[in-house]
């Protein structure tokens, strides 16, 4: 089968995994210092790590102080959990429709949606291709609320010339294998905001305090450290650091190699009947995560099922996260997203990797075009 995304690891790889494996440090050591570093550079804010994507959500929906009575509004075209990070806490998730065209959430939608309740405006960046951070941050300055940024699918994009991770308060990223780089499994927080990152800090190490600065018993002695708040244990290990030291030297070729595969899709598949391509404004410069074309005609299920049957592991994303059992247990119906229900019906991700060979896209090609000539 082949997988519609996949790691890329070579021997540079390997070998700092093995060589963190004997070092003195498996856990929190030097090269978990040394990748937020190198984060930062790429991201253009400060990072924390954490163990993966959805600890990433997690932690920044409790720095910014998420709790029972506020409102997060997203978009429902995301996995399940950019919106559970915040139920988790006890708020209200608000979902705002997408673009037509690039399914990232509408900022029109977004200001309709905002109350005197919302606590943080959450956009994300599908396919790898950055929602539009400049009417967002408007909106959110003007509503008092937080601006984050799920960046899963976008590290190495750029927005208006800036990097993602410097356009919200807080952004969240994912290392997880199908993703532009991987630790295996693993996630970071950046901000720009130094208070906000310290508390994802402090919340992804269990709530630990040791600065003396902060303590408020500080004359305990040397062992001495405090809770002052309740955190979780989210710390991402220095052998999976090490891993994604040696990944970021790649994200260059990664992304120069997703993009031509992309540039070969758009050429090879241009014309042909009831398939629509992805679309991206000229303001983005996308890692592409995915390559997310729309089977019109009703027929989505039927070129899944057949591509699938042809062992090309095609996939949708995402199911519009209000239709998951627990937000309908929780009241939410269909029908309150027409733009993203549109959109899903009809979306289909091809194989999109590093090492996605040219004679393989070929395969997924000529399988795809036959089948819609049938």
């Amino acid at each position: 089968m082949l997988p519609y995304g996949r790691q890329s690891i070579d021997a540079a790889d390997v070998a700092a995994v093995v060589e963190a494996l004997g070092s003195d440090w498996l856990t929190t050591g030097p090269r978990v210092a040394r990748f937020e570093d190198e984060l930062a550079e790429v991201a253009g804010a400060p990072c924390v790590t954490v163990t993966n994507g959805t600890t990433a959500l997690h932690a920044a929906y409790a720095a910014a102080g998420v709790t029972a009575g506020d409102e997060v509004v997203t978009t429902p075209m995301t996995f399940v959990a950019t919106a559970s990070g915040a139920a988790l806490l006890g708020a209200k998730v608000i979902f705002a429709d997408v673009e037509e065209d690039t399914a990232n959430i509408d900022p029109a939608a977004v200001e309709a949606a905002v109350t005197s309740r919302t606590r943080v405006i959450a956009a994300v960046d599908y396919a790898g291709v950055p929602a539009d951070y400049d009417r967002l941050r408007k909106i959110t300055d003007e509503a008092g609320a937080i601006l984050l940024g799920d960046a899963a699918h976008s590290i190495g994009s750029t927005y208006r010339g800036r990097p993602v991770g410097s356009l919200a308060d807080l952004t969240t990223f994912s290392f997880f294998p199908t993703k532009n780089l991987t630790t295996g499994e693993g996630g970071a927080v950046a901000s720009i905001r130094p208070e906000l990152l310290q508390r994802v800090r402090t919340f992804r190490t269990v709530g630990l305090v040791r600065d003396p600065d902060r303590l408020r018993h500080p004359d305990e002695g040397g062992w001495h450290q405090e809770v002052h708040e309740f955190g979780l244990n989210y710390r991402l290990p220095d052998v999976l650091c090490a891993l994604g030291s040696a990944q970021l030297r790649r994200l260059a070729e990664f992304k120069a190699r997703r993009a031509r595969l992309t540039a070969r899709y758009d050429e090879l598949l241009a014309g042909v009947p009831g398939l629509r391509l992805p679309a991206q404004g000229s303001d983005v410069d996308p890692v592409r995560h995915l390559y997310p074309v729309r089977i019109l005609g009703g027929r989505r299920r039927e070129v899944y099922d057949r591509l699938r049957a042809a062992g090309i592991g095609v996939q949708v994303n995402y199911i519009p996260v209000y239709w998951h059992p627990v937000f309908e247990d929780l009241g939410y119906r269909r029908g309150m997203c027409p733009v993203a229900e549109s959109f899903y019906a009809e979306e289909l991700s091809l194989p999109l990797f590093y090492d996605l060979s040219d004679s393989d896209q070929d395969r997924v090609v000529e399988a795809l075009r036959g089948i819609l000539g049938s």
